[in-house]
């Protein structure tokens, strides 16, 4: 993917990445001047590929911003297309639309030729990605899109290329110079193409409100799904939910601790309002305080203004409120009727989970 329209200016002491003589020689003799001069390669080729992306910051401007209007009013999904490695960086950034709440799907060029452009729809956005613009397989398929009306964005490196001329928006991809010592292997070109693909994705989401909960609906699986569980997720509820109140005895207390097996219950007033918590340790403190079980009640050594938490807040915030607290419960309670206790979560649950 060579960048038509673009001089390139090799790097001081040859071309792209290659060894010199002297590099070269030293890497058949010394193991550690093999490794140093491995590392100062790679550290170039990093550099050329960072370079390529930090370009990017001064192309930005009103054509992204329309870029942007143009996905946000689309009525319809987002096609990403593109051959060879632009193909692959399409395929990615198609992914990483439809992971934010962006529909999006990747139409290979050729396979679209022959059948598959039956996928599209009008109403659709295509975002064709070619460094040089000029890649036959999209050419062919530009009057196809505008016989549907499609929106056409374009990422190339060559912004008097065909595609360019042709898109509705054509956005800058282009860099300086390749990482390939040859010139010839898309490297910075595809890392510059990934960077504006995510750029577009997360600006767009950002302008949708796209929330935190919004990603857990389509990340319900892997540690990222965990991560974003809500706390009605993992709850205990109903029956299972140890409660007392304040006159009942401190040994049938003991009891549901007990039966419960969460280590811990709840002490409601008449009204069903939690008013307390009381948990096996502080029972245990309790007798060693030579305190009767038969003649204590629980409100007598229950803790007053127990922590507690709303049912749509992440199970990862209940996990760090347990750490803040040194506590291994939660009771949890309506979002839109805080005084209702709805449930109780216990940090085995979390951890049961995936959470943390």
């Amino acid at each position: 993917m060579t960048n038509r329209g673009r001089k390139k200016d090799p790097p001081a002491g040859g071309r792209g990445t290659r060894p010199s003589g002297k590099e070269a020689g030293a890497m058949g003799r010394d193991p550690r001047d093999r490794s140093e001069a491995l590392v100062r390669r790679a550290s170039h080729v990093l550099s050329i590929e960072a370079e390529g992306i930090a370009g990017l910051r001064e192309r930005i401007n009103e054509n992204f911003s329309r870029a942007i209007d143009i996905l946000l009013a689309a009525p319809g999904k987002l096609v990403l297309t593109g051959v060879g490695k632009s193909g692959l960086i399409g395929r990615k950034i198609a992914a990483t639309f439809a992971s934010t709440g962006t529909p999006a799907f990747f139409l290979h060029p050729a396979e679209g030729m022959h059948g598959d452009i039956g996928m599209v729809r009008t109403g659709d956005v295509v975002i064709a990605l070619s460094n040089s613009g000029e890649t036959e397989e999209i050419v062919r398929l530009l009057p196809i899109f505008k016989r549907l009306g499609l929106s056409l964005i374009a990422l190339t490196g060559n912004p008097d290329s065909i595609l360019a001329r042709h898109a509705d928006v054509a956005l800058d991809a282009g860099v300086r110079e390749e990482a390939c010592p040859l010139g010839l292997a898309p490297t910075a070109s595809t890392t510059a193409m990934l960077a504006l693909g995510d750029a577009l994705a997360v600006v767009l989401f950002e302008e949708k409100g796209f929330s935190s909960e919004d990603f857990a609906m389509l990340h319900p699986g892997g540690t990222l799904g965990h991560r974003l569980q809500k706390v009605e997720d993992v709850m205990h509820r109903g029956e299972e939910i140890p409660l007392v109140l304040p006159e009942t005895p401190l040994k049938d207390a003991l009891f549901v601790i007990s039966s419960k097996r969460l280590g811990v219950t709840g002490v409601v007033n008449g009204k069903g309002a939690l008013v307390g918590v009381i948990t096996d340790g502080d029972v245990r403190r309790a007798m060693a305080r030579g305190v009767d079980l038969f003649t204590t009640n629980a409100g007598e050594i229950m803790t007053r203004g127990p922590k507690r938490l709303t049912s749509s807040e992440l199970a990862a915030s209940a996990l760090r409120k347990m750490e803040e607290f040194s506590i291994t419960s939660l009771f949890v309670f309506d979002e839109k009727a805080p005084e209702t206790l709805v449930g109780i979560v216990h940090i085995h649950d979390l951890l049961k989970a995936g959470v943390g």
